[in-house]
């Protein structure tokens, strides 16, 4: 095993108890809020669009350009993590969502459904969401002792998924008496407030890369292929990168093909979309509360792949059967597999990874498996547009079981990929 390969065991916090941690719930409580309001524009965004439009190709554009954005990000997302203050740097990235998503409700009450709008709008946000997302995951071993990460990332993953139960069914309300706008100017606010809790926490100073050289051309260039160096030399972190590319590519415009789904084909209204992907979210809590139990009782491999076999075949049952109950359980084990397979792999990263390398590791993580993600959500729903929900469903749920059979012949199918 390589140097890099070598998992870092960092010094950290003392181990006290997750709630006596004052930085950590302050955290915690910041993101739920954020989380709750990103929960909205999840449902009002691509109800918003498809409002205005009538088009599922049109959401797949929305969602494709957004995508574009956070790979772009990518590139340099995990150099500034890694250079800049991380408490600084989120805090700016909360303000300019803010400011962001605030300018759709103003543009729509002033100069109306001006669609074209969006289309800057969420590629600035996706941009700035990426690197807010990469400072959270590297502020995490920050914030607790290495023992912990799991749980931690475990709590703020329900938190994330009780604000994604009560968010949609809210925005679908919203939505469907204020219209979808109402439900953005809720999201952006949420954003303020995420800000003012991160002004209040303090996060331990990552350890320097005492082997950097000084800043100029060739240490941004080399700051670009560290993480990417550090993913492929490390074989799990590289096989794990290597599967979610194509779940990526398959699921990014899975969110909206069910609502597109539910609203067209199953002629519900927005009330009964916003409750369903609520309802679904309870799968998400579910996964949070009883994922490091099953790690400890599964291992890292068999957790990470069981998780994605019942994502694929929830898939395909939602294509073969024409009916609400089914979408919904079928979103309901989707938001678990999810959810269990997005934990494990956090936690992963940031155990296996040194401090000083895990703003770029995460960034290069995100960029790899998100690069095709765009040109997925684009071809899923432009099919969907031509054939119907149900083929490309069924079509998407089996592919998602050959990425389990093909996770099977790499080093993610070890019990012990992931030590502790």
């Amino acid at each position: 095993m390589t140097q890099a390969e070598t998992p870092v065991r960092r010094p950290g916090p003392t181990a006290a108890p997750l709630l006596r941690n004052r930085d950590f719930l302050v955290f915690w409580a910041a993101q739920a809020l954020s989380a709750l309001g990103s929960s909205f524009s999840l449902v009002a965004m691509p109800l918003l669009v498809l409002h205005a439009t009538g088009s599922v190709a049109q959401m797949g554009l929305i969602t494709g350009v957004a995508g574009a954005g956070t790979v772009a990000t990518g590139l340099f997302a995990g150099i500034l993590v890694d250079r800049y203050d991380r408490r600084r740097l989120m805090i700016t990235c909360d303000v300019a969502r803010l400011l962001l998503y605030g300018a759709v409700p103003v543009v729509w009450w002033i100069a109306g459904e001006l669609v074209w709008v969006l289309y800057p709008i969420m590629a600035m946000a996706a941009v700035f969401q990426m690197v807010f997302d990469v400072g959270c995951s590297a502020a995490v071993p920050s914030l607790v002792a290495r023992e912990q990460i799991t749980s931690a990332n475990s709590r703020l993953e329900a938190t994330y998924a009780i604000g994604f139960v009560l968010g949609p069914m809210a925005a679908g309300l919203v939505a469907s008496l204020l219209g979808p706008v109402t439900a953005v100017t809720f999201d952006a606010l949420t954003f303020g407030v995420s800000a003012a809790g991160l002004l209040m926490i303090r996060l331990r100073p990552a350890v320097p890369d005492t082997a950097a050289p000084a800043a100029g051309p060739r240490s941004v260039w080399r700051d670009l292929v560290v993480g990417l160096r550090f993913l492929w030399r490390t074989p799990v972190l590289r096989a794990i990168t290597l599967l979610y590319t194509p779940v990526t590519f398959l699921s990014l415009g899975l969110v909206d093909v069910f609502i597109y789904y539910v609203r067209h084909d199953l002629g519900q209204g927005d009330r009964v979309v916003g409750t369903l992907l609520g309802a679904a979210s309870t799968g998400a809590i579910v996964a949070a509360l009883v994922t490091p139990a099953a790690r400890r009782r599964l291992g890292f491999g068999p957790a990470w792949l069981t998780a994605y076999l019942a994502c694929g075949v929830a898939i395909a049952a939602a294509g073969f059967v024409f009916h609400l109950a089914v979408v919904l359980v079928a979103a309901t084990v989707f938001a678990f597999g999810e959810t269990m397979a997005g934990i494990s792999s956090a936690s992963l990263r940031q155990t296996v990874t040194p401090d000083h390398l895990l703003g770029r590791v995460t960034s290069a993580f995100w960029m790899v498996h998100h690069a095709f993600g765009p040109l997925g959500a684009l071809v899923l729903t432009a099919v969907v547009a031509r054939t119907g929900v149900r083929g490309p469903l069924v079509a998407v749920g089996v592919l998602f079981v050959v990425i389990v059979c093909a996770g099977l012949a790499t080093p993610v199918r070890s019990r012990h990929a992931v030590p502790g």
